[in-house]
């Protein structure tokens, strides 16, 4: 079982809203959190970013942080958790091993690949 507590997550803003929101919008089933709460945490962390309407398709439901700035990332955190906490979640639980990459990162993606890397190098 993989954990993260949501307000000490030993990971910088920038990791842990990444996979706060890959979590989001994953399809995992056992999760702890319902996909409904999910939903509402990535729509509202879309809404922050974005002016049009949250994606439909699964694979477009992705924050692009690139040129996100520290407040921008502040805001994110304080979103994703106060969203969780609203729903009576402070920790997210999920019992999934890591899996390895589905495809290839596009050339525009791979220094943000290696930056996470960095943080947390591959075993």
């Amino acid at each position: 079982m993989q954990r993260l507590d949501l307000f000490n997550p030993e990971l910088p803003d920038f990791q842990f809203v990444l996979m706060v929101t890959a979590l989001c919008t994953s399809d995992l089933e056992t999760m702890n959190v319902p996909p409904s709460v999910r939903e509402i945490v990535f729509n509202r962390c879309w809404a922050l970013m974005h002016e049009s309407p949250t994606p439909a398709k699964g694979q477009e439901r992705v924050l692009d942080l690139k040129h996100s700035n520290e407040i921008t990332l502040e805001a994110l955190v304080h979103v994703i958790r106060q969203t969780f906490e609203e729903h009576g979640f402070v920790e997210l639980t999920w019992d999934h091993p890591p899996s390895e990459p589905s495809r290839e990162s596009t050339p525009e993606a791979r220094p943000l690949v290696e930056r996470l890397q960095q943080w947390n190098p591959p075993s």
